[in-house]
């Protein structure tokens, strides 16, 4: 049966092949032309036959009783010829240039033209270049035209990456109606409701004379007992623009009442009857005012986290709860790497081995990931210029330090510190240690990075002893709580030799009783796992 299909397949394309190369040769040599598209000057040769399939709208037209002669040239107004010309190709061979600058001219005349291919081909482009710099822009083309997929999409990326994307300019110039379509959905990635608040009033204020009139709408999109009730009462209530509103002022005192456990009636639909009625499974929470919803926005289920990275998977551990969740998969990342989380919450990982052939002064290099926490993905930034292991990975002033290790050629012992600029999507040379050092730990604190067990004022400072002597083990600062995950511990094998077996257990700091404290005996994700603390969403994590 399956071959039956694969052969039906086959056939099938390749008759779809054999059709299309025939038809562009018969453009090519303009062979049974029976009609012209005239745009401005230009006018292109096409065939009736091909318009018709691939468009409603020319079908409908070739159909009319429109008379011959327009017929045979179709005067098309407001056309760039040029993006015309793309389109007809396109039909004839299946291949289109775009690219930012065509793609929306492409998209306005595929759906005025009603040419679903091509609009569709212009809708995977868009949704894969969305950016939190052209999102905005990608929506509003989505409604424009009426396309709810792309405009989905563009609002699903908006919801994810809203809290970046309402600093920037164009969300100040959304027009009521779409600022409402960002903020309502439950799907907003905010941790607490006072940043869509904040986002709402900078918006108003921007153009404060014209917007004033519509707050009443937007604020009922505002999710108020989300929100701490102190932050409502010194800042939503206090606010200038609130307080001089009569109507907003009403709301205020409904949202007052909740707080207290004051719900007002429910507002119930009449009936035929006149008797109440309620549609479906809604309940009394359903039917009230939206400026009193509280159902948490997806970005509030976001939770600190152990994150244990190696070349497998990249999973989170929740040491409260004892819980594991799937972050992403790793198949992409080096056994051996070290990884870091950043004062904005952003997951890096360095190491293994990349070879560049173009770069013949320094072939050898490392790979350079970063975590995509969203969509659960790796995203390849510039390989580390000089491959090196057994180094220490620190953060200061918002960028990334490399620091010593040995070197993957020569093996020789590193004083030399890399720094990356994520802004920039470059690294440099910083300056280096005063000493060559290999299989430290770094940790960032302060704005300053320190070599675990660091070099302060020239002396040691002695923690209390590891229950067990081991090497390689992972330490995790969660919560204000101390972590040491896994490590290689020397076994006394049958032979009676001793040699390091890896092992994956968790301890915990006692500050208070200055011990350690075994919590989990084996947790098989910490092979070979890097690991660090990070913010991670449990909404978009599956349980492991």
């Amino acid at each position: 049966m399956d071959s039956q299909r694969e052969l039906t397949e086959e056939l099938r394309l390749y008759q779809s092949t054999l059709l299309q190369d025939g038809l562009k040769e018969l453009l090519d040599e303009k062979k049974f032309i029976d009609c012209y598209l005239k745009a401005g000057d230009k006018s292109l040769p096409c065939h009736r036959l091909i318009l018709s399939a691939c468009s409603p709208y020319f079908r409908e037209y070739f159909l009319s009783e429109q008379s011959e002669e327009k017929k045979k040239e179709v005067v098309l107004d407001n056309v760039d010829p040029s993006i015309l010309d793309m389109i007809v190709r396109y039909l004839y061979s299946a291949s289109i240039d775009l690219n930012d600058s065509n793609v929306q001219d492409i998209f306005a005349l595929a759906s005025r033209f009603q040419i679903p291919s091509v609009f569709t081909v212009c809708v995977s482009y868009l949704q894969k270049r969305l950016a939190v710099g052209n999102c905005l822009a990608i929506l509003r083309l989505g409604l424009l035209l009426d396309c709810p997929r792309l405009a989905l999409s563009a609002r699903d990326f908006v919801s994810d990456h809203f809290v970046q994307i309402c600093k920037e300019e164009d969300f100040m110039q959304l027009a009521p109606h779409e600022l409402i379509s960002v903020i309502s959905p439950d799907s907003l990635n905010v941790e607490k409701e006072e940043v869509v608040f904040e986002a709402v009033m900078t918006w108003v204020r921007t153009d404060k004379e014209n917007r004033i009139k519509s707050l009443g709408e937007v604020f009922d999109c505002i999710r108020f007992r989300l929100m701490a009730e102190k932050y409502f009462k010194e800042h939503v209530e206090k606010d200038d623009i609130i307080k001089s509103n009569s109507d907003l002022q009403k709301k205020i005192k409904v949202i007052k009442n909740a707080f207290a456990g004051k719900l007002p009636e429910p507002t119930v639909s009449k009936g035929k009857s006149g008797e109440g009625e309620v549609n479906g499974d809604v309940g009394d929470e359903d039917l009230l005012p939206g400026y009193l919803n509280d159902i948490p926005r997806h970005g509030m289920f976001v939770k600190d986290l152990i994150l244990l990275v190696n070349d497998t998977a990249a999973v989170a551990y929740d040491p409260v709860e004892n819980e594991c969740f799937l972050a992403a998969l790793a198949e992409q990342i080096p056994r051996n790497h070290s990884s870091i989380v950043t004062k904005q919450n952003q997951v890096y990982v360095v190491g293994g081995l990349y070879v560049d052939e173009e770069n013949k002064d320094q072939p050898l290099q490392s790979y350079f990931f970063q975590l995509d926490s969203i969509a659960g993905e790796w995203i390849g930034l510039p390989p580390l210029p000089s491959a090196r292991c057994l180094f220490g990975l620190g953060e200061s002033d918002n960028k990334l330090y490399v620091i010593a290790g040995k070197d993957l050629q020569t093996e020789e012992s590193l004083d030399s510190v890399l720094c990356y600029d994520p802004v920039a999507v470059k690294w440099n040379e910083a300056k280096k240690l005063p000493l060559k050092v290999y299989g430290h730990a770094t940790i960032s604190h302060n704005g300053m990075i320190y070599c675990l067990g660091g070099k302060t004022d020239d002396k040691w400072e002695v923690m209390p002893e590891f229950p067990q002597e081991r090497s390689s083990i992972s330490l995790v600062n969660l919560n204000g709580s101390l972590y040491a995950i896994g490590g290689f511990a020397m076994v006394q094998l049958e032979s009676k030799e001793f040699a390091p077996n890896e092992v994956n257990d968790i301890w915990k700091y006692d500050d208070e009783t200055k011990e350690w404290c075994g919590m989990l005996k084996e947790i098989r994700y910490a092979s070979g796992a890097s690991c660090l603390s990070t913010r991670l969403n449990l909404f978009k994590l599956s349980k492991l």
